[in-house]
């Protein structure tokens, strides 16, 4: 059974541009794991025009980083996983979980399995879909 992934754009708010959300069987990663006022990745970073995203999966194992809590990453740390593609499938793992004021004391998601097609689908997807950019 591999879990199921879905990226969100945030639009942009007072406080952050566009922002990227990690849903993951049902739930959201950033939101689960260091708790509300949680910050994604900005969209532009994440997503960027005319390269591929960082968030593409390939056989070199690479740290993406996912979020941070409401008190800055400098703060109290990044969330933080190794994502790597063995074949068809693409494992997020080696989670790093920021120490914040919301936890006694942080628990890292498990080890993620997703099925490299439907990964890639969804990277793609969110790739493409750019409502969330300015244009001047």
């Amino acid at each position: 059974m591999f879990d199921r992934l879905e990226i969100r754009v945030l639009p942009p708010g007072p406080r952050f541009a566009a922002q990227l959300r990690f849903w993951v069987n049902g739930e959201d990663v950033l939101e689960e794991t260091v708790g509300e006022g949680g910050r994604g990745p900005y969209a532009a970073d994440a997503l960027p025009t005319g390269r591929p995203s960082p968030l593409r999966a390939t056989g070199e194992a690479r740290r993406l980083e996912l979020g941070e809590p409401d008190c800055t990453g400098g703060c109290c740390g990044f969330l933080t996983v190794v994502v790597q593609r063995f074949g068809e499938i693409v494992q997020w793992s080696d989670w790093e979980v920021p120490w914040t004021a919301h936890t006694a004391a942080p628990h890292p998601p498990p080890e993620l399995h997703f099925d490299a097609s439907r990964y890639d689908a969804e990277v793609a997807r969110a790739e493409a879909d750019r409502w969330w950019q300015v244009h001047p």
